[in-house]
């Protein structure tokens, strides 16, 4: 909204992770050096750990550009898994093949034999778990085991594993010494200093194309004062008081503005948030589980909910009125009725059932662009201005509003007020077409091969069809990469979830839910 009247690019103060973005101040820069040095020595554990919002995600996608091309990374995002789920969810990152039905031990050992076959072909493993304070004991013994994987002079697998402060204090236990014996490289994260942040505030600014500074000196003062040098919260506080300034018509951000700012993001006291009890909660990460495979036919969606709202002064009051509403269940619910389905919140884990359905879970950070592209209902992950957390289902986008339900309420928002509490995290369900079974790579070959190639010549124009049109080639790889591109998805030729959902996206199938109904 503002970005043209300030001559920037974008946004410069969005939550969600972009390595763009990414403020190399002297610790992040060591953080990063740790990382990095950790990774290419190899074997045990590495740990970094941070306070919520300090720049653990942004620095670890960050860290995944920066690795070599010989590395394969399997990404943990939901940590709050039984061992089974963990163990499939390793195996679905890394492309391992497992039977539905395979017992831990197969899991493992299938696991072995990828990871010995990677090893010959010159190639290391990584395995990064994010919000790894949510690791239960059995699963974090389940990970020590894993690095027991090894050949006569090599560890075949790398775990980094993410978290917040808590994640040290569990480590510490003395029933889990033997993990924490494993650990190579450590490194927290700390809140900025005052001049370090306003460095980073620059450095953003900067990068989102301004020319010349937007904050006074004392605007600086006050954005420490209120965020005590928490990127995230600095960052809430920013984008609103640039979006104050904008509708005064001044073109300086001043002190009474961030002050106006952070009253309007935490409230009517402006006491300095101690980092030490700044806790913004995430997604609830028990709804995760191992996605599945197969299809559906077209399903029936649900008479929508026809509760009219009063408006309300901001989303976030919206948020408070209906807290009730917000929680996960209530969420999931309106997610699977969206797709004609029940989910049971007493059943299985929200992904099995969605498996035993036909459809795929995908949980991921993104952007407004992301959620219109992927153009199916999710389940959001919000903030409100108490800190509080929150859960609601987008269901439809229109220019640049969205219709939010939470149980049977519903509320209009803007995607700029969305921007500030949502935390970049969705998690929508998918419908993957017949034949494929998983990603698809170099060397796959079937039918999914084909309906893929099907689909880009679709979008990106024919090409020749080789001799072998179900094996997928290098060829494929490089029109999978010009898709990626093209729709901002991560570039590396595989077609995974993402670029699967993508693609079926784009087909327009007629019956699925997408984000152009009424709400």
């Amino acid at each position: 909204m503002y970005a043209a009247y300030f001559g920037l690019d974008e946004n410069p103060f969005s939550i969600t992770p972009d390595p763009r973005y990414l403020y190399l101040g002297q610790q992040h820069a060591e953080a990063l050096a740790h990382l990095l040095y950790g990774i290419r020595e190899g074997g045990g554990f590495i740990q970094l750990t941070g306070e919520v919002g300090t720049g653990k995600t942004t620095l670890t996608r960050s860290l995944l550009d920066e690795l070599p091309d010989d590395v394969d990374v399997a990404l943990i995002l939901n940590p709050r898994l039984t061992i089974e789920e963990f163990l499939a969810a390793i195996c679905q990152e890394l492309g391992v093949d497992i039977a539905r039905d395979a017992t831990n031990r197969e899991k493992v050992d299938a696991l072995n034999r990828h990871l010995l076959e990677s090893h010959a072909a010159g190639r290391r493993t990584v395995l990064i778990v994010d919000e790894a304070q949510n690791l239960s004991a059995d699963v974090l013994e389940q990970v020590r085991l894993l690095t027991n994987l090894e050949t006569a002079k090599t560890k075949l697998l790398q775990i980094l594993l993410i978290g917040q402060p808590e994640l040290r204090q569990t480590l510490a236990r003395a029933d889990l010494r033997q993990l924490a014996q494993r650990i190579t490289a450590r490194y927290h994260l700390e809140p900025l200093g005052r001049e370090e942040l306003a460095d980073y505030i620059h450095h953003r600014l900067e990068v989102a194309g301004a020319r010349a500074p937007l904050f006074s000196n004392r605007a600086l003062k006050k954005v420490f004062h209120h965020s005590s040098g928490i990127p995230r919260l600095a960052n809430v506080i920013c984008d609103r008081a640039l979006l104050g300034a904008y509708t005064r018509e001044q073109r300086e951000v001043t002190g009474g503005l961030v002050d106006d700012a952070a009253r309007e993001v935490m409230g009517p006291t402006l006491e300095p948030r101690s980092g030490n009890r700044w806790r913004w909660p995430l997604l609830a990460a028990a709804v995760i589980a191992a996605a599945g495979i197969g299809y559906l036919a077209t399903p029936v969606v649900e008479e929508k909910p026809t509760v009219a709202e009063p408006a309300r002064a901001t989303f976030s009051d919206w948020l408070a009125d209906h807290a009730a509403q917000t929680d996960t269940d209530t969420a999931l619910r309106t997610l699977f009725s969206r797709w004609g389905e029940t989910y049971r919140s007493t059943g299985a884990p929200a992904c099995e059932q969605a498996r035993d359905r036909g459809l795929r879970c995908l949980y991921e950070q993104g952007s407004w662009l992301t959620l219109q592209r992927l153009d199916r209902p999710a389940v959001l992950s919000l903030i409100a201005a108490d800190g509080s957390s929150h859960q609601a289902v987008i269901v439809s986008i229109a220019d640049d509003e969205a219709t939010l339900l939470a149980g049977p309420a519903r509320t209009r928002v803007n995607a700029g007020e969305l921007g500030r509490r949502w935390t970049g995290e969705y998690l929508a369900l998918w419908q993957p077409p017949p034949g494929v079974e998983g990603a698809l790579s170099v060397g796959a070959e079937g039918p999914g091969v084909i309906w893929l190639r099907d689909q880009l010549d679709r979008v990106l124009g024919p090409t020749d069809r080789p001799e072998q049109p179900q094996r997928y080639d290098a060829a494929l790889a490089e029109r999978v990469r010009e898709f990626q591109a093209r729709e901002s998805l991560r570039v590396d030729g595989i077609a995974g979830e993402q670029t699967l959902a993508r693609l079926v996206a784009l087909q327009d199938a007629a019956g699925l839910p997408r984000l152009d109904e009424v709400g």
